[in-house]
């Protein structure tokens, strides 16, 4: 009791910034519409002073701040989110899963235009997930797929039950990375309390807790992964990395940078460490362990209709969709000036050859040959990847946050608050309808670039 009186009378500001970081995250669960862009704008900003002070002032006291960010998304719990509506589609297939239905095979479109199937609460869950959503087979991989079933088991039988099953789902996931995350800084010799920059961070919280984006599951087997795999289980490392392919696809853009990690790394190839053909043995015994599990999870689903559905889903990103894009804007603006129309169908396919090319770079010319090396390579992979995206949600950022934390980067934090400002496409119009202000779009990335160059070129911290 005296120590805890100690900590209280030590740390009153501290715990007065907690306070006041949960009431105005009650506030923004509770109270915000994104249409209202300027109470969205300053409750952003102040959540992240709050928690710059919190990090500040407490001086990393460990217990305090776990504290602090489970409660901050315990402040979600009950509330539906209002900053996204893919959670009536993430409910919706959970329930076809929970009815015995494959969730890749039906169209929401399909099902309520008089197919017989019964859906629970599907009036309530097509109108939310809006006319996009419904007319698209779904993209989300199987493991993924399992969340939304489990999170729609919750008691209570309604939309609110299975938020908050989901959200439950992405609190525990946040705690793993918070208890994993910690142990691999350690291991690196890094500041532990870097882990923090992610678990206290508002962006995170409120994208991920608040409105119901499973990146956090994802982020979470990514980095138990890494840490395995700095543990020498690369077996176990494997299976781990696909548990985080199969909530996401997006890891499977780290395959080729392993490459120097097992031909060079000691506890892979034995005495002889340069022995190449040992190195790509253990490569290849990884790739087909992560492949073959990835499969097996897809295996319930399998059909000729299935890979027609995830393909023409999955191309739609490359093809169709455009959202708070940086690079594939200019070029568009380019293909318009030229030719007169939008040139996505074309630039869309030429985006993808050269982010892989920027990847494979990473992997060949980089000598990923320890996790100091390895994990910048995979930001920067994954930077290179979303600067030539046709489409970047907000919540997408979160890779590149938790990636920074084993990185002297901090241009993904500094990403992480300015992205909010593509909530401004929502500003006075429909629940789903966007229309973008391209000058809002190039101020966000005219500061994300400028300190990108400076981290990344001018103050020569590029893992090369």
């Amino acid at each position: 009791m005296l120590q805890l009186a100690n900590i209280y009378s030590y740390k009153k500001s501290t715990l007065a910034y907690i306070l006041i970081s949960c009431i105005l995250y009650l506030w923004f669960a509770y109270g915000l519409e994104r249409t209202e862009g300027l109470k969205l704008i300053l409750l952003y900003v102040a959540l992240f002073f709050l928690g710059f002070q919190i990090l500040k002032t407490s001086g990393f006291y460990f217990r305090v701040l776990v504290l602090a960010a489970i409660l901050f998304r315990l402040s979600f719990l009950f509330a539906i989110p209002n900053l996204s509506q893919d959670f009536y589609r993430f409910i919706w297939d959970g329930q076809m899963l929970l009815e015995g239905l494959n969730p890749y095979l039906y169209r929401p479109n399909d099902i309520m235009n008089g197919s017989g199937i019964d859906i629970p609460m599907a009036q309530e869950l097509y109108n939310g997930m809006g006319s996009l959503s419904a007319s698209h087979f779904s993209n989300y991989p199987p493991l993924n797929q399992l969340c939304f079933a489990l999170g729609n088991l919750f008691p209570g039988k309604s939309i609110l039950s299975s938020v908050i099953g989901m959200r439950l789902i992405i609190i525990a996931a946040d705690i793993g990375t918070l208890y994993v995350g910690k142990k691999l800084l350690e291991d690196l010799k890094l500041p532990s309390n870097r882990i923090f920059w992610y678990v206290l961070n508002p962006f995170i919280i409120i994208e991920l807790t608040g409105n119901l984006h499973f990146e956090g599951v994802m982020i979470f087997f990514l980095v138990w992964s890494l840490y395995l795999l700095n543990k020498g289980q690369w077996k176990w490392a494997a299976v781990i990395f696909a548990c985080s392919v199969t909530i996401k696809l997006i890891p499977l853009m780290f395959l080729p940078l392993f490459f120097w990690w097992f031909h060079s790394n000691r506890s892979y190839t034995g005495i002889n460490k340069n022995s190449m053909l040992l190195g790509m043995t253990t490569l290849i015994l990884f790739y087909t362990i992560v492949c073959s599990y990835t499969l097996l999870c897809f295996l319930p689903f399998f059909s000729m209709e299935f890979i027609t559905n995830y393909a023409q889903t999955v191309g739609l990103w490359f093809n169709d969709f455009e959202f708070n894009a940086s690079i594939y804007y200019l070029l568009r603006s380019i293909g318009f000036a030229i030719t007169g129309y939008n040139e996505i169908a074309i630039i869309g396919k030429i985006l993808p050859v050269i982010t892989l090319l920027c990847v494979l770079g990473l992997s060949f010319f980089t000598k990923n040959n320890s996790l100091t090396k390895l994990i910048p390579s995979m930001l920067l992979a994954m930077t290179c990847y979303l600067f030539l995206s046709t489409t970047v949600h907000p919540w997408y950022i979160a890779s590149l946050v938790i990636l920074s934390v084993f990185t002297n980067y901090k241009y993904p934090l500094v990403w992480s608050l300015v992205v909010v400002l593509s909530y401004f496409s929502y500003l006075g119009i429909g629940s789903e309808d966007k229309i973008e202000n391209l000058w809002v779009v190039a101020f966000e990335y005219l500061i994300v670039f400028a300190v990108f160059t400076w981290e990344v070129f001018l103050k020569k911290r590029l893992p090369f």
